[in-house]
C-alpha cells in the first residue's frame, strides 16, 4: 500500500517508493529503495523534502501513536552499527556502503600540503612508468607500489584533500595525473565498500595502471583536440587490450590490475568494450574503475573541452542508466560526498558558494566558501561557512554560469 508521510515520520525499515522533485534537489540518486541506513535516514530528514511516498507492502509502516519513534530510531541505529561492525570484522563487503573504520581525520588544510607533495612526486613516477611502456620496455612497478602506499596513507588521513587537488590537473597533465586521480578514488571507494586493507591497495594499483595501454596509442590521436575519425576512435578503444598485454609482462602483477586494465570500459548493460560484458560478468574492481575513470574524465579539462562541475558530473552519471553498477555508484557518491568538493551550490539565503571541504559523517553539511548573492546579483567578500554550525542550508546544486560567473573561487581554506 502506498502512503504519503511527512519526512519526519520516516523510520529505518521503510521502503521509499518515490521522492518528489528532481534528483538534484535531494541527496539520493535513486527514488525507490529500502531505508536501512541511519545515515540515509538523517540525510532525508535534513533535506528540503517535506513529504515522502512509502510502500508499506515492502517495508515498515508509520509507528502507532503510543510508540516512541525516537527510541525506536535509537535502537535501530545501534543495531545498524552492530551489523556494520560484524561485517567489517568478517569477510570484505563487496557491495556494502559502510566505510572501514579509520584513524582520526586530519584537517584538510594540513593534508592538502602533504597531498600536494605526493602529487608533485607522483608525476615523475607515472611519467617514467608510462615512458617505459611507450618505448616497449617492461614496466617497473616498484616505484608505483611505493606511490600507491603513499596515496593510500593520504586518503586514510583525509580522502578529500588529495582527490580534490588531483581534480585540478591541467589539460597537458591529463594522461598522467588522471591515473593518479583514479588511483586515489579507487582507494576511497574500496574503503567505502568495506574491503580489506590488501584489497584497498590492490584497487589503488589497478587504478594507477588502468590506462597504461594508452601508451600504445599515437600521441597525435591521444591529444587530438578535434572530433576523432572512426579509425582514430578504434585506436583509442584498443588501449584496454594493449594495457592488458603490457601488464602481463610484469612479474607478480595482480589479477586486479590485469582485470581493470582490460575491462574498465565495460558497462553493465553490455554496451561497453572490448567484450560487451554485462553486469554479472564484470568484476567489482572493474565496476569501480568504470565509475572512477568516467568521473575524473568528465570533471577534468581536456584539449577539446572544459571539465564539468563535480555536481553536474554526478547527476550525469547517476542518470546514465545501464552504464554503471547502481550499488557501486551509490557507494562512490558517499565516498566523495553528496556535494563533492568543487561543487557550486545555492544556499537558502540566496548566496552561491563553492564546497571546499567535506564532513564524511555529515554529508549534507560541508564547509562552503560563499562568494555571490543571487538576490543583489553582486559578488560577496568570500567567507567560509561551516554548515554544521550555521542556520543557512544548501537547497540545490547551482550552475554559476547562469549568473555570468566564469570561474569559481579557489578551494583554498
Amino acid at each position: 500500500m502506498l502512503k504519503s508521510i511527512a519526512t519526519e515520520q520516516l523510520r529505518l525499515g521503510m521502503y521509499v517508493h518515490s521522492i518528489p522533485g528532481a534528483w538534484i534537489n535531494h541527496p539520493f540518486w535513486r527514488k525507490s529503495f529500502k531505508l536501512d541506513s541511519f545515515e540515509d535516514l538523517q540525510a532525508l530528514r535534513a533535506s528540503p523534502i517535506r513529504e515522502i511516498l512509502i510502500d508499506t507492502a515492502k517495508g515498515r509502516d508509520v509507528a502507532p501513536e503510543n510508540v516512541d519513534e525516537d527510541a525506536e530510531d535509537a535502537d535501530d541505529a545501534d543495531n545498524a552499527q552492530d551489523a556494520t561492525g560484524q561485517a567489517l570484522g568478517g569477510a570484505p563487503a563487496v557491495h556494502g556502503s559502510a566505510p572501514r573504520a579509520q584513524a582520526r581525520r586530519v584537517d584538510t588544510k594540513v593534508e592538502r600540503e602533504r597531498a600536494a607533495r605526493i602529487l608533485s612526486s607522483s608525476k615523475t613516477t607515472v611519467l617514467n612508468m608510462f615512458s617505459e611502456a611507450r618505448m616497449g620496455k617492461t614496466v617497473d612497478v616498484k616505484d608505483a607500489a611505493d606511490l600507491v602506499t603513499e596515496i593510500t596513507a593520504s586518503v586514510s588521513r583525509n580522502a578529500d584533500a588529495l582527490i580534490s587537488l588531483a581534480r585540478l590537473k591541467t589539460a597537458d597533465d591529463y594522461t598522467y595525473m588522471h591515473s593518479v586521480a583514479v588511483c586515489a578514488m579507487m582507494i576511497s571507494l574500496a574503503n567505502q565498500l568495506g574491503m580489506s586493507h590488501a584489497d584497498i591497495k590492490q584497487a589503488g594499483m589497478a587504478g594507477l595502471l588502468h590506462d597504461v595501454g594508452k601508451m600504445a596509442v599515437p600521441l597525435d590521436i591521444l591529444n587530438k583536440p578535434a572530433k576523432l575519425t572512426e579509425e582514430e576512435f578504434a585506436s583509442i578503444r584498443s588501449h584496454t587490450v594493449a594495457g592488458h598485454s603490457i601488464l602481463k609482462q610484469i612479474d607478480g602483477i595482480s589479477q586486479a590490475a590485469l582485470d581493470v586494465s582490460l575491462h574498465h570500459h565495460e558497462k553493465v548493460d553490455g554496451s561497453g568494450y572490448p567484450f560487451n560484458l554485462k553486469s554479472d560478468q564484470i568484476s567489482i574492481m572493474a565496476k569501480m574503475s568504470a565509475v572512477c575513470d568516467v568521473y575524473d574524465a568528465i570533471t577534468s579539462n581536456r584539449p577539446y573541452k572544459a571539465g564539468w562541475d563535480p555536481a553536474r558530473s554526478i547527476r550525469h552519471m547517476a542518470g546514465s542508466a545501464g552504464h554503471f553498477d547502481p550499488k557501486t555508484i551509490e557507494a562512490f557518491v558517499k565516498a566523495i560526498g553528496i556535494y563533492p568538493t568543487g561543487s557550486c551550490v545555492l544556499m537558502q539565503s540566496g548566496r552561491l558558494g563553492v564546497v571546499v571541504d567535506q564532513r564524511p559523517e555529515q554529508l549534507l553539511t560541508p564547509r562552503v566558501k560563499m562568494f555571490y548573492s543571487t538576490l543583489t546579483k553582486m559578488p560577496l567578500q568570500t567567507e567560509i561557512v561551516d554548515l554544521a554550525h550555521a542556520s543557512d542550508k544548501i537547497v540545490a546544486y547551482a550552475d554559476h554560469t547562469k549568473w555570468g560567473i566564469r570561474n569559481l573561487p579557489s578551494l583554498e581554506l
